[in-house]
Order: C-alpha cells, then structure tokens, then sequence
C-alpha cells in the first residue's frame, strides 16, 4: 500500500515544500527525485496554479489532472521504489520568488533536496535516480555529472540544444498548432520571446512582462543560464545509465532533442533508452498509465547499487 507524507526541506535560505512518496517494503529503500519542467509549476508537474493563479487558465476542476511527476511517482511506488517531488521556490507552498529565481539556484535546490533525503534511514544510498521534466532536465543532468552516487538518470521532454533555439521553435510550433496559448503565461513569453532573447544576450537584469492582469518583471539571468547551459553539452560529460521518454507531439521540446540527446549519451558510451510516446504533449497528459510504468520499470531496472564516497559511506553508517 502506497503512503505519501508531506514535508519540507531546506533549500538554501529558503524551505521548500514537498511531497514523499512510500512504498511498502521492508529495509532500506531505493529512491527517486522528480524535477519539474519550465515555468511556474507545482510538485506534481502541473501548472502553478496557487501562487500563479493569473498566469494560467482555469484547470477545469478543483484539481485538474494529475501532472507526470505524480503519475511517476505513482508508477515507481508500483516498482517498490520511493519518490520525492518538490513545490520549486516561489511554487506552491515552497518560500522564495520564482520569478526572480535563476537556473543555478534550482539545480542547488535539487541538490539539497538529495541531502535531506540521504539524512533519512529509510532510504538506500547507494540506489538513487533523479529524473527531470523539460528544464527539470537539464537540472537532472548537472546534478549527476558531479554526484557519483546517483546510478540512474531519467529525462522527460528534454531539450538537447541551447534553450535560446529550443524556445524559437517552440513559439514557432505553439503558433502553429495553438498548443498551451490559453495560458496567459505561455502567450506572454511567446509574444515576447525574441525581446527576452535580446535582453537576455545583452545581460539586462530583468524584462516587463503583462500577463492576464499582473505586471510582472522577470528576472533574465535563468534565461541566460540556459542559452549558454545546453543538455547537449552536459550529456558529453554524463557516464550514467540514462532512460529518455518524449512526447511526438510536444510543443516545447521537439522529439528530435531526445533524439539527439540519445545519441550523444551512446557516443559517450553510455547505453540510453528512448521512448517515445506517440501523439503526446509535453506534460503527456493522455498518455496511458502503461507508458508511465513502462519508464519507471527501465529507470529501476537501471538503478543499480554505486559506489559511495567516504562521507555518504559515514552517512549510511550512522544510519545503520
């Protein structure tokens, strides 16, 4: 029987709210951490519609659907494996202010969310995944390059290329096609995107942005990050067992980026798995439960027991 306990952790100066995710078993478990994808977004990887309420339309319900992050935590509970996903700061329940937040700092929140979760005694250190949606991707990435404790490295809808790219064509896709344009948010970047790339490129601090009723100013510098921070980059340094899903239809991330993606982490020796989810959206929304249990299975399947250095060995002792 699944459990789920919420709490929070700190993240800098900042305490982030979270959700964990328990399986049933016996001993020591092995774990995951869910990052979420670009813009405002809550722990389950759905729109940020709490503290955002303006910049994104109506869910339809008092909760709308589920996001993918807890239908994965959902599919790896059924795996026997235990989940953490977290508000991002600003989000939620979580402290801080998104949109003065920058890419650097939430990789750094990922990282403290892994070091208050090895403090647990429930959890098996030296089986550990982090797995990451869109920008959540690029977050999983930079964290396992320098944590060789982390054996298996899922990435959902991720991008390959410079971010600067990827968002001209997805507001080229998102115009075509009307995908996610009934979100004020979306519609706001997208028709300021190319003035967000300038500002950006000229390292100007923050740009003006209306969206629905609110005045926003949007700090640049996680933009900027992300232009010159390309997964591509950081999969050519990754020696990791690496499991990919991306959505044909996904108007943020083209499939391609997956594509591309898989074959930099094989030329690097690496022996990813990709799978592609036919007709589906970047929050793989109508996807079947089947597809979320099919990556949960080859992401455990890949976490195999690490290493560990000396003070995650002193860690694991302590909680012997």
């Amino acid at each position: 029987m699944t459990r789920s306990d919420d709490l929070r952790f700190r993240a800098g100066d900042l305490s982030l709210a979270a959700t964990l995710t328990l399986p049933d078993g016996e001993g020591r478990l092995p774990w995951a951490l869910l990052v979420p994808s670009w813009l405002p977004r809550n722990r389950d990887g759905a729109w940020d519609r709490q503290r955002h309420a303006g910049w994104f339309a109506p869910s339809g319900g008092p909760t709308g659907p589920p996001g993918p992050l807890a239908r994965l935590a959902d599919a790896l509970a059924e795996c026997g494996v235990a989940s953490l996903r977290y508000d991002p700061r600003g989000c939620g329940e979580s402290d801080g202010d998104w949109e003065a937040s920058d890419l650097f700092s939430r990789i750094d929140d990922a990282r403290d969310a892994i070091g208050a979760m090895r403090s647990r005694r429930e959890f098996d250190l030296r089986r550990t995944a982090i797995i990451g949606h869109g920008e959540g991707a690029a977050i999983a990435l930079s964290v396992a390059i320098g944590d060789p404790a982390i054996g298996a490295v899922g990435l959902v809808g991720a991008s390959a290329r410079s971010f600067r790219d990827v968002l001209r064509r997805g507001v080229a896709e998102r115009s075509r096609t009307g995908t996610d344009l009934d979100q004020p948010a979306v519609a706001a970047l997208d028709r300021a995107s190319e003035e967000l790339i300038e500002r950006a490129d000229r390292r100007e601090a923050e740009i003006a942005l209306g969206i629905g009723d609110d005045g926003v100013a949007l700090a640049l510098a996680a933009w900027d990050q992300a232009f010159h921070t390309p997964p591509l980059a950081l999969a050519t340094m990754l020696h990791r067992n690496v499991v990919l899903m991306h959505g044909t239809a996904d108007a943020w991330a083209d499939a391609d980026e997956s594509r591309l993606l898989d074959a930099v982490l094989t030329d690097a020796g690496n022996e990813p798995v990709l799978q592609l989810v036919d007709s589906a959206g970047h929050d793989l929304a109508g996807a079947a439960d089947e597809v979320f249990a099919e990556f949960a299975d080859a992401v455990v399947t890949r976490m195999q027991p690490r290493e560990l250095p000396p003070v995650l060995v002193a860690i694991e002792e302590m909680g012997s």
